[in-house]
């Protein structure tokens, strides 16, 4: 049985709140594996978790998250060609956006250490995180779940043999800090959907 079915698979609200309450444990128990370690530490940052075991569940709860925030129809910044189906299925426009509601992209890596999410140039060109949209969709596998950053920036360096990317940006904060954290100063904070396609 799968390790994030096993977390999510059930729609049983009493074993939602259990795995709710096992996430907001703390310290983390060096026990955890490190996919364990990845959510504990996401969802801690705020970030929205949403688990799908194939990519017709990947079309489902990306449509959820447009109904949800009425975002049918609106324009999305976009640099990945592999997700523009996903975009056109659901009439949102990613050419040349001047106002785009939000980002959908892949990512470099997912870090366990501090439940961030890397990016690079690939998928964000060379903007910065305080000059992209405040909402975030990303779609990423469970096989780009790594331990460190510097696992990430090692894996980085072996996918792009010649043509290394630019711009390599750890996302890592997806909610306003409820009161004045030193750790977040210079970060924006952004509301950010994962979904995480289970390819292991």
């Amino acid at each position: 049985m799968s390790l994030f079915r096993k977390f999510f698979g059930s729609i049983n609200p009493a074993s939602e709140e259990e795995t709710e309450n096992e996430y907001n444990k703390s310290p983390i128990d060096n026990s955890m594996s490190i996919d364990e370690q990845f959510i504990f530490n996401f969802k801690k940052n705020g970030g929205k978790f949403l688990y799908c075991e194939n990519l017709d569940e990947v079309k489902e709860q990306f449509e959820n998250i447009l109904e949800e925030n009425d975002w049918y129809e609106k324009e999305v910044l976009c640099y990945d060609p592999q997700l523009h189906k996903l975009l056109d299925e659901n009439k949102l426009s990613y050419e040349k956006p001047t106002n785009p509601k939000f980002l959908f992209a892949s990512c470099e890596n997912l870090i366990a250490e501090e439940g961030s999410i890397l990016f690079s140039s690939k998928q964000i060109k060379q903007h910065k995180p305080h000059e992209l949209p405040v909402d975030i969709i990303v779609l990423a596998r469970t096989s780009q779940i790594l331990a460190m950053k510097s696992d990430s920036l090692s894996a980085i360096k072996k996918k792009y043999e010649r043509d290394y990317p630019t711009n390599i940006t750890a996302i890592k904060y997806f909610e306003k800090a409820k009161e004045e954290d030193f750790t977040q100063y210079g970060s924006s904070a952004k509301n950010l959907y994962l979904l995480l396609l289970e390819d292991l």
